[in-house]
């Protein structure tokens, strides 16, 4: 597997993998009716504009994973990670955690997830995340924001 930045060009192809990868959270909730699911391509291009989106491709240069972010008062805010179905539970969600912290050493890191999603929550905990507050959404959503500092 090969991580590097994502082009425009791959955009449409991260955008219909976020749509097959969030399939799973959408069935944490019994609702397709989740903002991954949601997220049109112009507001993928936006993201793209305005931050960094990488991709990580297979031996036969298929995007099998993609992670965003974008950079702020020195904190990285990560979002989007993804990993294709068929291709999880096998350390790539880690490597394009590790990736993305590459591109922005030195600095505070955070992401969020649903308290659902018990294995994101255990990936970013292996990768030296740690909770530090929840917001409360709805009955039924409850975000934990994680966060993870490397001023070393």
């Amino acid at each position: 597997m090969k991580v590097e930045k994502a082009k425009r060009e791959d955009l449409d192809t991260i955008i219909k993998l976020q749509y097959l990868a969030y399939q799973s959270e959408a069935e944490l909730f019994g609702n397709q009716d989740i903002p991954p699911l949601k997220q049109t391509l112009d507001e993928v291009a936006g993201e793209y504009d305005n931050g960094i989106i990488l991709k990580m491709v297979d031996e036969d240069n298929e995007i099998v994973g993609s992670v965003r972010a974008k950079e702020s008062d020195g904190t990285l805010y990560i979002g989007k990670l993804m990993v294709h179905p068929d291709y999880r539970c096998k350390g790539y969600g880690s490597m394009l955690l590790h990736e993305i912290e590459t591109y922005f050493p030195q600095r505070r890191y955070e992401l969020f997830t649903s308290t659902r999603s018990i294995d994101n929550i255990r990936l970013y905990r292996k990768n030296g995340y740690k909770e530090y507050k929840r917001e409360t959404v709805s009955d039924e959503l409850i975000f934990v924001y994680m966060e993870k500092n490397n001023f070393e």
